[in-house]
């Protein structure tokens, strides 16, 4: 007989290496329960403890069919959602099979749709169709997990919000800095978050080097190789694609300072990503860009530079190079502000039972 499953993730937009999946995955397994993933990705990189069916990367226009395909295939007495297209599948079979959904909104789709480079005509008015129809579903799913405040909708029939904080359980405890001038960043890699004006700053600043974590669009490799085989740059930048939570955190173990320069638009004007959280519990100093949420973040902390732009980021990296005792400093008070919080990963936790909560209505 087959193993029952009470949650069943179903994303098909997101990688099974996915930090904020990881993390649910770990509170849920935490709280007793079994848990299947269906996502994209390789099988490896997904959470340890549950059941995972994996496929590869679809097109736009697949990806509603894979939604309805894996929301069809789940096993798990509560579907959670990752996406706007699965959300969508996810409901109606819900519906035809009497299964509660978690919607787990963890951006403002709306904002998202606005700021990616979507070809104008059909895909831009597809995308436009999800994500109203996603938001109304989430207004009405058994419990809608969002990542902020500001993050809509608004009203829900059980509204939780989760933010994007680190979790000890991946992330681990600080360690102390490297011998070697040394920046990092982990996450999506693409030029609104800083990919060329963090390349520029490391080249204004040797010798830093930089570590990156994460996937890049195929669209940008042919200018990253040529911007990273000038004299300025070459050998200083190490590529590492995409990688599960603990292992990302362990390449860049020992890195002074991490990178997180979003561009300043509608969807990331009041984001916290939740790397600025990871790097503060790694002792990791951010440099991050001049946006009203992050900017508050690290003043309350005492860590961490804001910065405009390249010239201000690489004066940030020579500052913190020719001043140790300023860069201890900020680590200690990064390390306090952390452990200061409530356990990071009990806001997962509460989510977990709520989650549960949903399963014995049943």
């Amino acid at each position: 007989m087959s193993r029952p499953v009470d949650v069943s993730i179903v994303t098909s937009g997101h990688d099974v290496a996915d930090a904020r999946l990881h993390r649910l995955c770990g509170a849920l397994l935490r709280r007793g329960l079994s848990v299947e993933v269906l996502g994209l990705g390789e099988a490896s990189d997904g959470p340890d403890g549950v059941l995972l069916t994996t496929s590869p990367r679809p097109g736009f226009a697949s990806r509603a069919v894979l939604a309805v395909r894996y929301s069809a295939r789940a096993r798990g007495r509560v579907l959670l959602t990752l996406d706007p297209d699965a959300l969508v599948a996810a409901r109606v079979v819900g519906t035809l099979r009497h299964r509660r959904v978690v919607a787990d909104v963890h951006e403002d789709y709306a904002r998202l749709v606005q700021d990616r480079d979507w070809p104008l005509g059909v895909t831009a008015l597809g995308a436009r169709v999800v994500v109203a129809a996603a938001m109304r579903a989430a207004r009405t799913s058994a419990l809608t997990l969002v990542s902020d405040d500001h993050v809509p909708p608004l009203q829900a029939r059980e509204r939780f919000i989760l933010r994007n904080e680190a979790d000890g359980h991946l992330v681990g405890g600080p360690g102390p800095h490297g011998d070697a001038p040394r920046a990092c960043y982990v996450g999506d890699v693409r030029p609104s978050r800083g990919l060329f004006t963090m390349l520029e700053a490391v080249a204004a600043s040797p010798p830093w080097t930089l570590d990156v974590v994460g996937p890049v669009r195929s669209s940008d490799r042919a200018e990253i190789d040529r911007r990273c085989s000038e004299p300025d740059l070459v050998g200083r930048v190490t590529w590492h694609g995409r990688q599960p939570p603990a292992r990302a955190w362990s390449v860049v173990e020992g890195s002074w300072v991490g990178f997180a320069l979003l561009d300043d638009t509608p969807a990331f004007r009041d984001a916290l990503p939740s790397k600025v959280y990871e790097y503060l519990a790694k002792g990791v100093l951010p440099v991050v860009s001049d946006l009203p949420r992050q900017a508050q973040l690290l003043r309350e902390v005492g860590a961490g530079v804001v910065v405009r732009d390249a010239e201000d980021a690489a004066s940030a990296l020579r500052a913190y190079a020719s001043d140790p005792q300023r860069r201890r400093a900020e680590m200690q008070a990064a390390v306090s502000w952390t452990r200061q919080r409530e356990d990071a990963s009990s806001a997962y936790d509460r989510a977990a039972a709520r989650v549960e909560a949903v399963l014995a209505r049943d």
